[in-house]
C-alpha cells in the first residue's frame, strides 16, 4: 500500500479484514417514510453530488489506518480505523456492479477492477467481523442467500439494509450514471498508514478524527486501555493485549445482539457503578482518565475489562430471559427507562442469583422505576436507593433490604423519603399520562382483568403478544360530526378533565386502531371485542351486542342511551388508578 493512493490500488491484490476485537458494522441505512439521515444515504448522496459537480480533483475518502501482520505466510491488512467506510464501498461497488450486469456484460477493465476490489476466482478481499463474515459473503458477494430470516446480530440487519439501499437506488439508473459512479470511486483519493507497532496505531486511532460515526466512548477506552498497556506492560505485554483484544471481541459479539435496547457507552457507566460499587459516578471517561494516570494502571485495566466484559454477557442473558421465559423480567424491560435499575440487575447475575431472586429483585425495581417516571420529581433518586446498593455485594447479597427500602419508600411521610408515596403516585395518575406509560399501564391493567378473581396478581399475556400495541382515545380527541356520536358534551371542561386521561384510553392493536379512531361510540362498541378491558367499557355502558344470543339479553342496544359520559370516563380511571397504586 502507498501512503497516497486510490481506493482500487488500495484494495487491489490485497487481505483487508476487520479484527473480531474491533467494532462491527454500524452504518445505519434509511428506513421508509423517514426524512432522517444516515450515514449510508449521506455516503451516496456525497457521491451524487461530486458526480454533478465541476470538481477536477478526485473525490477523497479519507484517511485509512492498517495494521500490517503476517499470517499463514500471508500478507493481511488489519482495519485499524476506516472499516466502516471500507465495508459500505465494497457493499456499493457489488450493488453498482450487479445493476450494470442487468443492462450490459461488463466489458474487461470493469472486470479487472470488480476482480480488484471485490472476488478473483474464489479470493474475497474484503473481510468483516468473523461472526457476521459468512452472512456478507452469502448476502453480498456470494448473493446466494436473498432472505432476512434469522440473522443473529444487529449489525448483520445493517449489512442487509445497507446493500438492499444501494441495490434499489441503482436498479433504475442508466448505463451512464453506474459507468460514472463507478469511475468515480476507482479514482477517489485516499490516504493510508501502515503499521507494525500496535501502539502507534492506537494512538493514531485516539487522536483522528474521521467522518462517519463518532468513537463511542467504548471504543475510546478500548483504544486508552491497550495504549496504557503498551507504556506500563512488562514482559508479559503481548499476552496482555492479547487478553484485551479477546475480551473486547467478546464484547463486540454482545453488543450486536442488545445495542438495540441499551446503549454500550450506558453498560460501560452501569459497570463503572458496579466495579466501584456507587450509584453516583456520572463520567465514564474522566473516572477512567484517573484510574489510568496512576503509576501502574495495569491490574485496573485487566480487572475492569473482566468486569466490562461479564456486563455484556450478563445483559445478554437478561434480555434472552426477557424474550423467552421471565414476564418479571419482561415486565421492568416493557417499562422502559431504567437507566437506575441496570446496575443492581448486572451485581445479581454477577452474584450467581437464582432466576426466582433475579425476578423478585425486578419485580421490586419495576414499581420504583415507575413511580419515578410517572411522578416526575425532581428529588434525586439516587442518594435514597445508593446506600442498599453498596451494601449489595458478592458476600452480602441479600435482595431483602433492597425490596425493603422500595417498599418503605411507598408509604413514607418524611419530606426526605415522601417523594415517591401513594399519594405522590395517584395525584400523578390523575391527569394526563404519558402515552407510552399508558401502554404499559393498560398493559398490566389487562393482566389484572384477565386474572380478576383468582388469587394473586400475574401476567398471563407479554406486551407483544398484543399486535403493536397503540392507544386509543376512547372519545376521540377531535368531535365526530355524525350526531348522535355517543359522547360527552365537547365543552373546555370535557377537553380538559377527561379526553386525556386514563379512564378514557384504552389499548388496541395498531390495525384495530386504525380502523375506529373517529368512529360514533356504538361502532366502537361492536368492535370492543378483543381484549378485557375492551369488553369493560362494553359492561360499563350496559351494551348488548345484537349478534350474541343467550346472555345480557336485559342489556341495552338503543344508540341514544349509549353514552361515553364524563362519569363513566372518571369510574373507569378511578378503577385504572386503584389498581396501579395497589399492585405498583
Amino acid at each position: 500500500m502507498e501512503a497516497s493512493t486510490t481506493i482500487r490500488k488500495m484494495m487491489a491484490g490485497n487481505k483487508i479484514v476487520v479484527p473480531s476485537y474491533q467494532r462491527a458494522y454500524s452504518w445505519d441505512t434509511p428506513k421508509e417514510k423517514t426524512g432522517k439521515k444516515t450515514q449510508t444515504d449521506v455516503f451516496l448522496s456525497d457521491l451524487e453530488e461530486y458526480k454533478h459537480s465541476n470538481v477536477k480533483s478526485s473525490y477523497y475518502f479519507g484517511h485509512f489506518l492498517f495494521e500490517e501482520k503476517i499470517e499463514e505466510r500471508k500478507q493481511i491488512f488489519c482495519v485499524i480505523d476506516g472499516q466502516q467506510r471500507i465495508t459500505t464501498i465494497v457493499i456499493c461497488l457489488v450493488a453498482l456492479f450487479d445493476s450494470l450486469k442487468a443492462i450490459r456484460s461488463l466489458d474487461l477493465e470493469e472486470k479487472f477492477f470488480y476482480e480488484d476490489v471485490v472476488k478473483r476466482e474464489h479470493r474475497i478481499g474484503f473481510s468483516t467481523v468473523e461472526y457476521d463474515n459468512q452472512l456478507f459473503i452469502d448476502y453480498v458477494i456470494e448473493q446466494t442467500r436473498v432472505d432476512h430470516n434469522n440473522l443473529e446480530t444487529e449489525s448483520e440487519h445493517r449489512i442487509v439494509m445497507a446493500f438492499d439501499f444501494f441495490r434499489e437506488k441503482f436498479s433504475s439508473k442508466s448505463e451512464d450514471y453506474l459507468t460514472k459512479m463507478l469511475s468515480i470511486i476507482s479514482e477517489a483519493n485516499c490516504t493510508t498508514h501502515l503499521v507494525q507497532n500496535e501502539s502507534e496505531a492506537i494512538q493514531m486511532f485516539i487522536f483522528q478524527n474521521n467522518r462517519g460515526k463518532q468513537p463511542s466512548n467504548l471504543e475510546i477506552v478500548k483504544a486508552k486501555f491497550m495504549y496504557s498497556i503498551h507504556l506500563h506492560g512488562s514482559g508479559d505485554k503481548d499476552e496482555l493485549i492479547k487478553e484485551i483484544k479477546k475480551r473486547f471481541e467478546k464484547i463486540y459479539q454482545s453488543i450486536s445482539s442488545i445495542e438495540y435496547r441499551v446503549s454500550e457507552d450506558d453498560i460501560l457507566l452501569y459497570t463503572l457503578r458496579v466495579y466501584f460499587n456507587s450509584l453516583k459516578e456520572t463520567s465514564s471517561l474522566v473516572k477512567i482518565d484517573k484510574e489510568l494516570s496512576k503509576d501502574n494502571p495495569i491490574d485496573f485495566i485487566k480487572k475492569f475489562t473482566q468486569y466490562l466484559s461479564r456486563s455484556f454477557e450478563h445483559l445478554s442473558t437478561f434480555f434472552k430471559e426477557d424474550e423467552q421465559k421471565s414476564l418479571a423480567i419482561h415486565s421492568l424491560v416493557t417499562l422502559s427507562g431504567i437507566a437506575i435499575a441496570f446496575p443492581f440487575i448486572i451485581k445479581a447475575y454477577r452474584y450467581g442469583l437464582d432466576l426466582d431472586k433475579r425476578e423478585r429483585l425486578c419485580a421490586s425495581l419495576e414499581k420504583l422505576v415507575l413511580r419515578h417516571r410517572l411522578i416526575g420529581t425532581r428529588a434525586d433518586i439516587v442518594p435514597r436507593i445508593n446506600d442498599v446498593f453498596e451494601k449489595f455485594t458478592e458476600t452480602n447479597n441479600d435482595i431483602q433490604p433492597i425490596i425493603h427500602k422500595i417498599e418503605e419508600m411507598k408509604i413514607a411521610t418524611h419530606w426526605w423519603w415522601a417523594y415517591w408515596n401513594n399519594e405522590k403516585l395517584n395525584e400523578s395518575l390523575q391527569g394526563v399520562v404519558n402515552h407510552e406509560i399508558a401502554r404499559y399501564l393498560l398493559w398490566k391493567y389487562e393482566n389484572y382483568l384477565i386474572n380478576r378473581g383468582k388469587s394473586g396478581y400475574d401476567l398471563s399475556i407479554r406486551f407483544n403478544q398484543i399486535e403493536k400495541p397503540e392507544l386509543e382515545h376512547i372519545a376521540p380527541t377531535t368531535e365526530p360530526k355524525q350526531e348522535p356520536h355517543g359522547y360527552d358534551k365537547y365543552d373546555e371542561d370535557f377537553y380538559n378533565q377527561y379526553l386525556n386521561c386514563l379512564g378514557n384510553y384504552l389499548l388496541l392493536s395498531k390495525s384495530h386502531n386504525a380502523s375506529i379512531h373517529n368512529e360514533p361510540f356504538l361502532t366502537k362498541l361492536k368492535d370492543y371485542e378483543y381484549l378485557k378491558q375492551q369488553r369493560e367499557i362494553q359492561d360499563l355502558v350496559g351494551y348488548r351486542n345484537p349478534n350474541q344470543e343467550g346472555e345480557n339479553q336485559d342489556l341495552v342496544t338503543d344508540p341514544q342511551k349509549l353514552i361515553w359520559s364524563r362519569e363513566l370516563i372518571k369510574t373507569r380511571k378511578d378503577r385504572i388508578v386503584r389498581f396501579i397504586v395497589d399492585n405498583c
